[in-house]
């Protein structure tokens, strides 16, 4: 085993308070395409599958909800044909041994809670709750969405049939504040955080690493593309799989 995935072992057990930031990079494993890598939604351009930009833009949204239903079947919606990655568990097995304090996600897949983590912060919003932006208190929970979407149709506001929105933040909408305030304080709280595939390119979630360098805390980065904090990392891994396979081997030969 790589004799920098032991170190890092010991700096997540050595840590106060460890604090996990992760990006598309970590779902990548589980089958789920990221935004900004190699094979990223954003390199399919206009003219391609998928257009990221229409995907997540609430004016597209209000105009035509089967343009994101129709493109999110196929990594939202279809969430039990995908299962959580080795960086999921190994993240979840660490909170269950009290070695991660919390975990500040970028992602909308669910999979972090399907790997069993209990203290998620979704900066960018979650599908688990789907509402009508015209009928106030109209609530839709995920699975009875995903079944309805699954089945070809979009769910529908059962006062004015107009097509719930999920509970995502798209381009043009504000980030849920009390998750943005909980990352924050998480970050400030950090002496180590564990940065795992994001290139940290979106703000405000990019500049949390920021918070924990500030108050003097250290961060990890684990990405196949740089970021712009690659340079104040005490360790820096390309490889997701290797890193957490590793971490994981180490974690159960100490229970």
């Amino acid at each position: 085993m790589n004799e920098e995935i032991k170190i890092l072992f010991e700096r997540i057990k050595k840590a106060r308070y460890c604090v996990a930031l992760t990006g598309a990079g970590v779902s990548t494993l589980s089958g789920i395409r990221d935004f900004r890598g190699k094979n990223g939604l954003y390199n399919d351009g206009p003219a391609g599958p998928l257009d990221a930009e229409k995907i997540f833009d609430i004016e597209y949204f209000e105009r035509d909800p089967s343009v994101y239903y129709k493109a999110a079947g196929s990594f939202i919606y279809n969430i039990n044909e995908k299962e959580p990655s080795v960086v999921h568990l190994v993240l979840a097995a660490l909170e269950k041994q009290g070695l991660l304090k919390a975990l500040i996600t970028q992602n909308i897949d669910l999979l972090h809670r399907k790997g069993g983590s209990r203290r998620v912060i979704e900066v960018h919003g979650s599908p688990q709750v789907h509402y009508c932006l015209r009928c106030a208190g109209v609530r839709m929970g995920f699975d009875e969405a995903a079944a309805i979407v699954r089945s070809g149709d979009l769910p529908r506001c059962k006062r004015c049939n107009r097509v719930l929105k999920p509970a995502i933040t798209f381009f043009g909408e504000s980030l849920p504040a009390e998750a943005l305030r909980d990352a924050g304080t998480e970050a400030q709280n950090a002496d180590l955080m564990l940065v795992l595939g994001t290139s940290l390119t979106v703000n405000p979630a990019a500049s949390l690493p920021a918070y924990t360098l500030r108050n003097g805390g250290e961060v990890v980065i684990v990405n196949n593309m740089p970021t712009h904090l690659d340079s104040q990392a005490i360790q820096h891994f390309d490889d997701l799989g290797e890193v957490f396979g590793g971490l994981g081997e180490l974690l159960e030969d100490t229970l």
